[in-house]
């Protein structure tokens, strides 16, 4: 059989997947990328510019921070089939690039107002982690006022026990603010529950966001930690690049797929009622034409949508006009990486700043890149990287008063290392000193001015006082992120569209992941070459696509919840059978969880 040639548009992570499934089948593979010799889309290391030396490579920046939870599973196996060589072992790893994982073992709520919670990340496993969590649980003050605790006890019940109807249809246009009635409760409730939990780690914006999303994703982070033997929160032990995005590329390579840098796709060709090639314009702008049997859109939704406007295109697929509905659903959530003088690891594990303005989330990353020498990167004056992502640029910071999309990019450096240090530091402890501070950078993706653009990089937070700070700029995001708004699910394409050689896989896509994540791309990309593999007649194996898991004894109270679903009653608690004795218990140990 002649073999098939596959154009995938975009070279990120869902891209990059679905180039390694159809390679691996036997189809030929070419990819384009509008980034300059960098792969992986967001997920890509930035070697930061102005700072790399004749005899050092650039300091490594990043989109934000890689965060690996443990109920990922298409991602895995993907990293598993990535081989990658040990420099220090001289020979190949057993499990390819998922061996360069290494787990997060705490997780730290560091807060302005109140003391700093650390906990494990996993289920305990040692005697002192398990004193760890009872100390917590017996004496630190979450600023809960009475009553809260046991209301969120009781949301994530009904989280746990809903039936799936009912997660698809109501909760699907309920928003997670709503359904957590923040408005009835606390600062202190709405920033660890509300908005600490589930929009710091998982990328959802607690005012936008449906509760079958932030809800879904939660009930899978809880099971991580809860489930011994488990390892729920899992990071790179270096660079992405170097990790994992470099040997990947170079694996696929080997393997025929032809990778196009630096070639921005700018429109779809159509025939009465196919595609019958693209259009894309290299780095020389000069516009080329390319056809193939098969085509996959794997372009975030944004830039997706000015594709979809190709003439022609609606009309052989009207579906399509739903991303041009979506491409508004997006919100920021970018990162800086600061640069230290001295390594300062702060927690061994990422830390969520649930009650900071611009809702900040943060790890140390040094600590755990036990391979990397920093001092061999840049001025060789670098010893630690503070990794942080800002998810709320709509709100006045506490230094400038302004908010993060209306700030200069020196007004954001100096808001975010206020806001860190507001929270590290305490009277007779302070963890984050103005003199750690080597250098920073902010990610490529907001555009500030185009000369900050270009240079990407800042020298110095360390001014003095806000007469030195600039006006306001129109800051904007060339890279946001696709949020799972209320009603979104039903105008969410599949894989496959009425174009039969036309794909999609992207985190628009309907997915079981249903987020915007790393594993949601791969599971797009999975699912779009199983189309192909049906249109092709291809006979191989299809892409394994998983569904997330949940405990078979929770069965029982979602039926009883089934039953009342199809009466139009509301969700009812019903309780475990375990909760007397644990009341018992944690009495007993003096604790007054659910108070």
């Amino acid at each position: 059989m002649e073999q098939k040639h596959v154009i995938i548009l975009g070279g990120g992570v869902a891209g990059m997947s679905a180039a390694h499934e159809l390679i691996e089948r036997g189809y030929k593979v070419t990819v384009f990328e509008r980034q300059e010799k960098l792969p992986g889309g967001k997920a890509r290391s930035v070697p930061v510019p102005g700072t790399g030396t004749a005899a050092t490579p650039p300091l490594p920046g990043e989109h934000g921070f890689r965060f690996f939870p443990g109920f990922y599973r298409h991602l895995f196996d993907t990293l598993r089939r990535i081989p990658f060589y040990n420099e220090t072992t001289g020979a190949y790893q057993a499990a390819g690039v998922f061996d360069n994982l290494v787990e997060c073992p705490q997780v730290m709520l560091a807060r302005m107002q109140g003391e700093s919670i650390s906990t494990p990340t996993h289920f305990p496993r040692t005697l002192a982690e398990l004193r760890q969590i009872i100390h917590n649980l017996k004496h630190i003050d979450t600023g809960l006022k009475p009553g809260e605790g046991r209301v969120i006890a009781e949301k994530v019940w009904q989280l746990f026990t809903s039936c799936r109807q009912r997660r698809e249809n109501e909760y699907e246009s309920l928003g997670w603010r709503v359904f957590a009635d923040a408005h009835l409760y606390s600062e202190a409730y709405n920033n660890l529950f509300v908005d600490g939990l589930t929009g710091a780690l998982v990328a959802g914006k607690a005012e936008l966001a449906n509760t079958r999303t932030n809800g879904g994703i939660l009930i899978q982070m809880l099971l991580d930690f809860i489930r011994p033997f488990r390892t729920s929160d899992r990071i790179l032990n270096a660079p992405t690049n170097e990790a994992w995005l470099f040997p990947w590329l170079e694996y696929l390579r080997k393997q025929g797929v032809v990778y196009h840098f630096g070639h921005t796709v700018e429109t779809l060709l159509c025939d009465r009622e196919r595609i019958r090639g693209v259009v894309v314009t290299d780095g020389e702008q000069v516009r080329q034409e390319h056809r193939a049997d098969y085509y996959i859109c794997a372009l975030p939704v944004e830039r997706a949508a000015r594709l979809v406007s190709s003439p022609g295109l609606l009309a052989l697929d009207p579906n399509l006009e739903n991303i041009l509905k979506l491409k508004d659903a997006v919100a920021w959530m970018n990162g800086l990486q600061f640069y230290l003088k001295r390594d300062v690891p702060i927690s061994s594990g990422h830390i969520i700043l649930p009650d900071t303005p611009w809702a900040l989330t943060a790890i140390s990353q040094a600590q755990f890149w036990k391979g990397i020498d920093l001092s061999t990167y840049g001025k060789g004056n670098v010893k630690g990287v503070l990794s942080v992502i800002i998810s709320n640029w709509t709100k006045e910071g506490i230094l400038v008063g302004k908010k993060a999309e209306s700030c200069s990019k020196e007004e954001v450096v100096q808001e975010v290392w206020a806001q860190l240090k507001a929270c590290f530091n305490r009277p007779g402890r302070s963890v984050l000193f103005d003199d750690d501070f080597a250098s920073v950078y902010v990610a490529d993706s907001i555009y500030f001015t185009e000369e900050e653009f270009r240079k990407g990089f800042v020298d110095s937070p360390n001014r003095s006082g806000p007469a030195r700070y600039g006006s306001s700029t129109q800051t904007r995001n060339d890279e946001p992120l696709l949020v799972n708004e209320k009603n979104s699910w039903g105008i969410r394409n599949e894989s496959y569209t009425a174009i039969p050689n036309l794909f999609l896989a992207s985190d628009y896509i309907r997915t079981n992941t249903n987020l915007a994540t790393m594993e949601g791309a791969n599971e797009a990309a999975r699912r779009a070459v199983n189309n192909i593999l049906d249109a092709s007649g291809v006979q191989v194996p299809y892409c394994r696509v998983w569904k997330l898991k949940e405990p078979r004894w929770l069965g029982w109270y979602k039926w009883l919840d089934r039953r009342r679903y199809e009466q139009g009653l509301p969700w009812k608690l019903h309780k475990p059978w375990f909760t007397g004795l644990l009341a018992r218990l944690l009495r007993a140990m003096g604790i007054t969880l659910f108070n």
